[in-house]
């Protein structure tokens, strides 16, 4: 059986972080891997997680299953953290789920159950596990245009023409906040066109919100997603608790579907259920249970989001550093958009040659596409990617 099998193409990030691991140079730098850094280049634990680690070491008596959905208040929470009051909970069905990534993989898993003729929609460029898991599960995709390289913003334009080839059944996934991998968002306004758009096409809205928090903090992030989830009959919701509340290794996700026609929460909830029994039977909880008592205690809420908005502050400034870095050394402002980008990441729009040049001559290293991590940068290490940035031809 196995000599059927096929050697699997390398996950290019993993490479990339095996080859700066390679790389003997002191100053280099890592602009890749997904994952928050503070200035020292540590992914620290929040400090309320900590606390929630110690209170449930202390109180914890048992490592029963919870329940195939998770425990139900964990459901509660972040349905409140996600939409607020934008959609009444009785219209919201909720499973916990292994990350963000997994509750993505389950959303498609229940479009192919509900629709087996239905195309996603995804953005060019999107995170590229979304298109793995796809091809994976051999469900067609269709590209739509996402980011202008010219501008180092978003051709609405171009990504609602492409919307507009959607059929009824249809569903086109969005990032709810802080686009991974360009950091170029949609404004509210441009929201609103798109729910009205899918609204009249008949196709169903799939938000991937991951960086809850990262952008311009909890309640302006979750803005897109609830008016979404506000104006349209059917919405899915991947939610990732891995960056907003430091717990990647956890594997935290909770995945939702919204129904605002009555009678449909039952069965929606019934399937989501369903399809965690079939993948992993029931979800892990330990992030879980964390989240939850982080969310559900006024004092561990407060401090986590403290941290929370020094954390977004952080990159920020780290954003306008780098503008202004490359305005002085270029003379222009054709990189101002990167002050404007938000979230961990933007993408230069260079082809892989410039990356390329960036790690050969400087010891920085992004994806062959140019995202980088603005958080894997410092004050110290800002003026040296501008140098490095203007000196390759960018």
């Amino acid at each position: 059986m196995f000599e059927h099998l096929k050697e699997q193409p390398a996950d290019k990030i993993l490479a990339l972080m095996q080859a700066y691991k390679d790389d003997p140079r002191e100053d280099k730098i890592d602009l890749g891997v997904g994952v928050y850094k503070d200035a020292t280049g540590n992914t620290p634990i929040m400090r309320a997680i900590k606390t929630a680690e110690k209170q449930l070491w202390e109180a914890e008596e048992t490592k029963a299953y919870t329940g195939l959905a998770g425990d139900p208040k964990f459901g509660d929470r972040m349905a409140e953290l996600v939409l607020g009051d934008a959609v009444p909970l009785s219209k919201v069905a909720r499973v916990a789920t292994p990350g963000g990534t997994g509750a993505v993989r389950q959303a498609f898993d229940m479009i192919r159950m509900a629709n087996p003729d239905a195309r996603v929609f995804v953005s060019d460029p999107t995170w590229p596990n979304h298109l793995s898991i796809l091809k994976h599960m051999e469900i067609p995709h269709v590209a739509y245009r996402y980011f202008d390289s010219e501008t180092g913003g978003v051709d609405f334009e171009g990504m609602m023409s492409d919307l507009a080839d959607a059929k009824r059944g249809d569903v086109v996934l969005l990032h709810g906040c802080c686009h991974n991998p360009t950091g170029a968002n949609l404004n509210m306004e441009e929201w609103k066109a798109v729910a009205d758009l899918l609204n009249k096409q008949g196709a169903i809205p799939m938000i991937d919100i991951a960086y809850q928090g990262f952008g311009d903090g909890l309640e302006d992030d979750a803005a897109p997603t609830r008016l979404v989830a506000a104006h349209c009959p059917e919405t899915l919701i991947a939610a990732s608790c891995s960056k907003n509340f430091g717990i990647y290794r956890e594997r935290t996700g909770c995945l939702m579907a919204i129904a605002h026609e009555e009678g449909r929460h039952k069965v929606n909830q019934g399937t989501l259920a369903y399809l965690n029994r079939q993948n992993f039977s029931f979800p892990p909880d330990h992030g879980a249970r964390l989240v939850l008592m982080v969310l559900g205690d006024d004092a561990l809420r407060t401090d986590w989001e403290a941290e929370l908005e020094d954390v977004r502050t952080g990159m920020l400034r780290l954003r306008q550093q780098l503008a202004d870095e490359l305005r002085e050394r270029s003379g222009s402002d054709r990189f101002g958009f990167l002050a404007q980008h938000r979230g961990m990441f933007s993408r230069l729009g260079v082809g892989p040659d410039k990356v390329e040049a960036l790690r050969e001559k400087h010891g920085i290293y992004m994806v062959g596409d140019s995202r980088m991590n603005i958080a894997g940068l410092n004050e110290e290490t800002v003026p040296k990617l501008a140098r490095a940035i203007i000196d390759v031809g960018i």
